[in-house]
């Protein structure tokens, strides 16, 4: 697998000073929970008004990459403390970090959090917690987590997702594959195409996965005037309820996303910008030691207004009763 060969976009000093200086000011005058809806509006505000340059540098996917890496802004990674156990112990640790990374989302659409995940929080704190080391969530370590599309079950899944690393002093791989680089035939881009199986809630919504709502059937591909997109999660999908050619089909589309995976081994201040219609993501195993300096993640979730890249189909899905709150802007 091939190792950080993405599209890079750097920060220069001066739009570094905009935002870093915009943050400090929003959380000095709003409080320190970036859930708080003053904060969210002097955000919606304050990402209204930055500079061309920093727009510019949060523009759009551009490469059949579907993703890129925003470099450039710092970390200290003795001020942000040690690395919490749990995302529910970790309060407001970094806080800066969550209005800079909400700033981030606010340039690129509408920020969105869900009311069954981590309390209903805009940033999300990524980091391995004890007890849940196989699981497939982020709060996992010690195994491979699959590849998947974020929130894939739910029709108003983001469009982008905002990785910002807090530390990673092993160098834990993010990894990512885009659909516009696979390889598939006529017949399976057909087949995949179908509505044979549905996406199931993953563990980190567990009102969503004891809904009494029948699963809705959704496909794994379709396409688009600008090319394929997909919607996928084999870790919660019944693939054993599906017909054997689709089925292979399945584990053809696995395989040339696995060929095509990228590792990304982000460094303190990096943000990770994912196109959620186009690239899976997932992460490489390690060993936590849970001291304090394991690896940090913050994540946030954006929706692009006006974008049509899904099927008209999705508007039908109940969304296993999840709803998501949007931070319009």
């Amino acid at each position: 697998m091939p190792t950080g060969a993405v599209p890079l976009r750097q920060f220069a000093p001066h739009d570094v000073d905009e935002l870093t200086d915009t943050a400090h000011k929003i959380l000095a005058e709003s409080g320190s929970s970036a859930g708080r809806p003053e904060l969210l509006r002097r955000v919606a505000t304050a990402a209204a008004r930055l500079d061309e340059t920093i727009l510019h540098i949060c523009r759009p996917v551009d490469t059949d990459d579907g993703l890129y890496v925003l470099r450039g802004l710092p970390v200290d990674d003795a001020g942000i403390g040690p690395t919490p156990s749990g995302w529910d112990t970790a309060g407001d640790r970094a806080a800066a970090w969550d209005v800079l990374l909400l700033l981030l989302a606010a340039a690129m659409g509408h920020p969105i959090a869900w009311e069954g995940q981590q309390e209903g929080r805009f940033v999300h704190n990524i980091v391995p917690s004890p007890g849940h080391e196989q699981e497939q969530t982020g709060a996992s370590s010690t195994v491979l987590l699959s590849p998947h599309t974020e929130d894939a079950f739910h029709p108003g899944r983001a469009h982008l997702l905002l990785l910002a690393c807090m530390r990673n002093h092993d160098a834990v791989a993010t990894t990512a594959a885009s659909i516009r680089k696979v390889r598939l035939s006529a017949d399976d881009l057909a087949l995949l195409s179908r509505p044979v199986l549905p996406i199931l809630p993953d563990d980190a919504y567990a009102e969503a996965r004891s809904f009494a709502g029948a699963p809705p059937k959704v496909p794994a591909l379709w396409q688009t005037e600008a090319g394929p997109t997909l919607r996928y999660d084999p870790a919660y999908t019944p693939l054993d309820e599906a017909p054997a050619d689709y089925r292979a089909a399945y584990e053809r589309l696995t395989a040339e996303l696995e060929r095509v995976s990228v590792a990304v081994a982000l460094e303190p201040g990096d943000v990770l910008v994912v196109d959620n219609d186009l690239v899976v993501h997932g992460r490489v195993p390690f060993k936590a030691r849970y001291d304090g300096t394991d690896r940090w993640l913050k994540r946030a979730s954006v929706r692009v207004p006006g974008r049509r890249s899904r099927p008209l189909s999705e508007a039908d899905e109940h969304g296993y009763g999840q709803a998501a709150l949007v931070a319009h802007i």
